[in-house]
């Protein structure tokens, strides 16, 4: 597999081909500007010590403090991480928030762990990351397998250390810890509205549309349930241990009850046939493989899981016209270049899966202020930037003459480049 890191700055590269950038922006955005890396010891449950190893990087704060998610995954990397935070500072830039990009996280599987373990390790991670983290500096958020609790202990040992509160070094925090209503859904909910943007677009009958997600933790169940509400037609789902299908489409609000419930799908399966089953919510639905989804005969696909789903290997099986990129960095550029001769839309990720980040920005300005906005405020403010972020982005691919992806990274290069410029470059200091 390629280095990941260098796949993503293969975007920058493409990018900078259609727009005109002054060359000090890309050498400041090859490199992250601070790495931080940690191990983590822990006393576990029965007595033992156990060390992880954990990242931070700062990519870029040219347009503001940094801001991005800790994962806790047995992936993680310091290669991962860089290309996290490189995309964390092209999304900002791509839907107008004035942070810089970071990320982080823990090499770990956190369903290994116990809850007091969990606990263990992630007040230590904070007690490590304390002096590289701050609210006007860089700010972490939940991301894959951490969640508002991991985040509460978090902020709770920052201010421990600092012997005061500071809800804003943190956000994606509980509600009645200085967390912002809509936040968890907010991910899920940003790649909604840019679907229904194509909607518009397209002319689409919600009806008519089967729509595939890979992945169905937070994000993915989240988009989910918002496009059935609408009367989508999700005909399949997967998490980590398998998939589901059914060709009618899936009882979405009961699959999302059942895997929070058991933390898996396999309650949702009917194997049986209709004549040897009496009729029931499951009937006609059928394992797949995670590999099998991203292949199915459908109209829009949801990548919501990793990176890397999308690759050289699959790319030409793949048959939905329009991917929608919830997970971060789901298409190698490799099997970009296919899906594009294809005619294939991809909603690039630095724009679908904005909404996080969006919320976290206004749980930062909420908690600065000590103000409190309502559900349907922090609702109606998110419609109104993934809106305008989708329509400006779309309006700029010119009819075909670059993809969307493209598009999305000529606008966030832009932003930055603007930024560097008015801190003087070459072309100011040697005159």
């Amino acid at each position: 597999m390629p280095d990941i890191f260098q796949s993503a700055l293969s975007r920058l590269e493409e990018a900078s081909k259609h727009c005109q950038i002054d060359p000090e922006t890309l050498q400041r955005l090859r490199h992250p500007m601070a790495i931080f890396q940690v191990s983590v010891p822990v006393r576990m449950d029965d007595g033992s010590l156990k060390i992880f190893k954990g990242y931070r990087v700062r990519h870029n704060d040219v347009l503001g403090p940094t801001k991005g998610g800790l994962r806790y995954h047995p992936q993680v990397d310091l290669g991962e991480v860089k290309s996290l935070a490189f995309w964390m500072t092209c999304k900002c830039a791509a839907v107008g928030i004035p942070f810089g990009g970071a990320k982080g996280g823990i090499t770990v599987d956190p369903k290994n762990l116990s809850k007091l373990e969990l606990e263990r390790l992630s007040r230590g991670f904070i007690q490590q990351l304390a002096g590289f983290i701050g609210p006007d500096t860089d700010i972490p958020a939940p991301d894959v397998y951490t969640n508002p609790t991991i985040m509460g202990w978090m902020v709770d040992e920052y201010s421990k250390i600092h012997h005061q509160k500071l809800p804003a070094v943190i956000t994606g925090k509980p509600v009645p810890l200085g967390g912002s209503l809509g936040r968890e859904e907010a991910t899920g909910r940003g790649a909604y509205h840019c679907i229904k943007q194509l909607e518009k677009i397209r002319d689409w009958s919600p009806s008519e549309i089967r729509v595939a997600i890979q992945g169905f933790g937070n994000a993915g169940q989240h988009v989910a349930s918002l496009l059935h509400r609408d009367g989508y037609r999700i005909v399949a789902i997967s998490d980590s241990h398998g998939a589901a299908y059914r060709e009618s489409g899936l009882e979405i609000p009961r699959i999302i009850e059942e895997k929070n419930r058991t933390r898996s799908l396999s309650g949702v399966y009917c194997e049986c046939s209709v004549s040897t089953c009496s009729p029931c919510e499951n009937e006609g639905t059928r394992r797949i493989t995670n590999s099998e989804l991203l292949e199915l005969d459908v109209d829009v696909l949801i990548p919501a899981a990793l990176e890397n789903q999308l690759t050289v290997e699959n790319a030409d099986r793949i048959k939905a016209p329009v991917i929608v990129e919830v997970a971060n960095g789901p298409t190698q550029p490799e099997a970009d270049q296919i899906l594009n001769s294809k005619g294939t839309l991809i909603v690039p990720d630095i724009l679908a899966n904005a909404g996080g980040v969006t919320v976290s920005y206004f749980e930062w300005l909420q908690n600065r202020s000590g103000d409190r906005w309502s559900l349907d405020e922090v609702r109606d403010r998110l419609f109104i930037s993934m809106s305008a972020a989708f329509k400006a982005i779309y309006s700029r691919m010119n009819g075909g003459e670059m993809t969307f992806r493209t598009a999305a990274y000529v606008h966030a290069l832009e932003r930055i480049d603007a930024a560097v410029d008015s801190q003087g470059t070459y072309s100011y200091f040697s005159h």
